[in-house]
């Protein structure tokens, strides 16, 4: 029997029927969906080269960011400066220094007067002296309070400005409450308050302000006591008035220094300087307990009761025969 034409006529079948499917048009059928064509593919665009540092970043620990207008365009304050300040203090506290000796010496001759008659020449002289040593003090206290509240001004300025934004208190509201009197003895204070704590320094100016303050009150009412009493007229009650004085200036003198104090301790750190600063320590370096060193020739009576006591070895090793 011959096979082979029957296989050979069932591949013609099988081609023809192929062809007869496949079209020879060179197109590829595709199945979508009914509807419009579907959009085409979003393709991402280039990003470019990838950014590269040139060096190593130097970025800093602490970075403020600016708020509202750039620090460069806010224009300071004018305030004294600090030789300003300090040289007023001193001329001041020199003005109570004499106006209190002039005031002592007026006291002696007070008693002197009581048994001996004073030539009028030394009498007026010592009564000119003790007014004009008076008014010096007045015309001190009133620069004094006047330089000092220019300075606080400007550094308070200076200190929110660093922090970026401005001084919560306006400009006369500060010089109101420093140099209005009775007032300023409430709000001085507290304007050197807020200027510490916005300077992160309030744990260490708290003391000396509250001292200042007391020592200020204390002279104030002293003062106050010795211009009421300054109409007397009879020996005794211009004794008594003349030692109320002499209190009440070496009070201001004080009063002086303590100002003088306070002041160094703001200045004593500048604005843009931080009070703390941070040093890394290695992990390993943070959980290490102190341990104390003993020498050997340490006697055994500083050792702890429950310490056992080595034995003493020799160079061959071994312990000594008892």
């Amino acid at each position: 029997m011959d096979r082979p034409p029957a296989v050979s006529g069932n591949r013609d079948r099988h081609r023809a029927h192929r062809e007869a499917v496949e079209p020879r048009t060179g197109f590829r059928w595709i199945a979508v969906r009914p509807g419009p064509a579907p959009p085409p593919r979003f393709r991402r665009p280039s990003l470019g080269p990838t950014p590269r540092y040139q060096s190593i970043p130097r970025w800093g620990l602490y970075d403020r960011p600016a708020a509202g207008a750039p620090l460069a365009a806010q224009v300071p304050r004018k305030s004294a400066s600090d030789t300003a300040v300090r040289a007023t203090l001193l001329a001041s506290a020199a003005v109570f220094s004499l106006a209190a000796l002039v005031h002592i010496l007026r006291y002696l001759l007070l008693l002197i007067n009581r048994t001996t008659l004073l030539p009028p020449l030394v009498a007026n002289g010592t009564l000119l002296m003790g007014v004009l040593a008076s008014l010096a003090a007045i015309v001190a206290v009133i620069v004094t309070a006047a330089t000092m509240a220019s300075w606080l001004v400007g550094r308070r300025s200076a200190v929110f400005r660093f922090l970026g934004h401005d001084d919560p208190r306006s400009e006369w509201e500060l010089w109101a409450g420093c140099l209005v009197p009775v007032a300023n003895l409430l709000w001085a204070p507290v304007f050197l308050i807020e200027l510490a704590r916005a300077e992160q320094s309030e744990a260490r100016l708290r003391g000396p302000i509250v001292m200042w303050w007391v020592a200020w009150i204390f002279s104030t009412a002293i003062s106050a006591w010795a211009m009421w009493t300054s109409s007397a007229t009879d020996a005794q009650g211009v004794a008594d008035n003349t030692v109320t004085v002499i209190i009440a200036y070496l009070a201001g003198l004080a009063v002086l220094l303590l100002l003088w104090r306070v002041f160094n301790t703001f200045v004593r750190k500048s604005v843009e300087r931080p009070l703390h600063r941070w040093v890394v320590v290695p992990e390993d370096q943070t959980n290490v307990e102190p341990q104390s060193e003993s020498t050997p020739n340490d006697p055994p009576g500083d050792l702890p009761d429950d310490a056992e006591l080595e034995p003493d070895l020799r160079a061959d090793q071994r312990e000594p025969v008892a």
